[in-house]
């Protein structure tokens, strides 16, 4: 009877692990999946903005950027940027753990643009509007110097032309690291759409999530229509300041949208594949 032998087997050394190579790897998967912020469901991100980035589950609205609310709203290479030679200045020499002049550049250099505003001429449907737009991920959309000028030169702009005038809005609020002069913008930017509505011509605001502060308490709140996304936060202060300053639960949804809707705070909430529409219905209604 032969015997079986086991032959040595060749060692073979470890395969070296390219750590941050694994790092990237587990990123990229991540990437592919997004939390909801109001529902916590987990979906597939590609899904999610296919869906023109509403959550499937819960129809949360989340933030998109300044590129694709153009995209989704106006007729297709119709948008042409006014006022973009606008760049803030850190002119009171403002500094925290960082200094204003440092928080700016690295804005600028992550959302390559020079501020939390974008506006222009574009058309709705055929209808010619003048619009600006808050962009949050530039310092968190909050309302500086250089955001109520070119809101103001907007708003001058609809009234010099005669023609209707749209603000999205999604901001934290003041900027403060511009103190005082951040908040003159409100005022600022209140006499111009008071001197827009002197003329008749419509001025409508689009409530995002969030809308937040200064920007809630002058032009998010004087549209002659109030249209808002779904789930949006809105309000002045945050629901977590205002429950540890009254020391009260805050009602079931407090500041979303629905529960403004309910109280009469807003004129309607519309669904972001169905705005387009619904502005070119209210244009033709009131123009």
């Amino acid at each position: 009877m032969s015997i079986f032998k086991k032959k040595d087997k060749e060692i073979k050394p470890h395969k070296e692990i390219d750590i941050q190579k694994e790092i990237k790897q587990v990123k990229k998967n991540e990437s592919l999946w997004i939390k909801c912020s109001s529902c916590q469901e987990l979906l597939y991100r590609k899904a999610v903005e296919r869906n023109h980035h509403v959550c499937l589950k819960c129809s949360y609205h989340f933030p998109i950027n300044v590129e694709k609310r153009i995209s989704i709203t106006f007729d297709k290479g119709s948008f042409n940027e006014l006022f973009n030679d606008i760049e803030p200045v850190d002119f009171l020499k403002f500094k925290d753990t960082s200094s204003y002049k440092t928080r700016l550049e690295e804005a600028q250099a992550s959302t390559q643009k020079k501020d939390a505003m974008i506006c222009g001429r574009a058309s709705i449907n055929g209808i010619e509007v003048v619009s600006a737009i808050f962009d949050f991920s530039f310092m968190g959309g909050s309302l500086g110097s250089v955001v109520g000028e070119k809101i103001t030169r907007t708003l001058e702009e609809g009234a010099n032309t005669k023609t209707p005038t749209i603000v999205f809005c999604s901001s934290g609020g003041a900027r403060m690291q511009e103190g005082i002069i951040s908040l003159m913008q409100m005022s600022k930017v209140s006499g111009a759409i008071y001197r827009l509505k002197s003329k008749n011509i419509p001025y409508i605001t689009v409530l995002t999530d969030p809308t937040l502060g200064g920007v809630t308490a002058s032009m998010g709140m004087l549209g002659d229509i109030i249209i808002a996304e779904p789930k949006a936060m809105i309000g002045f202060a945050g629901p977590r300041v205002i429950k540890e300053t009254i020391k009260e639960e805050l009602p079931q949804g407090f500041q979303r949208s629905e529960y403004l809707f309910e109280h009469g705070m807003i004129d309607i909430i519309v669904s972001r594949k169905d705005l387009k529409q619904l502005l070119h219905r209210i244009l033709r209604l009131i123009i």
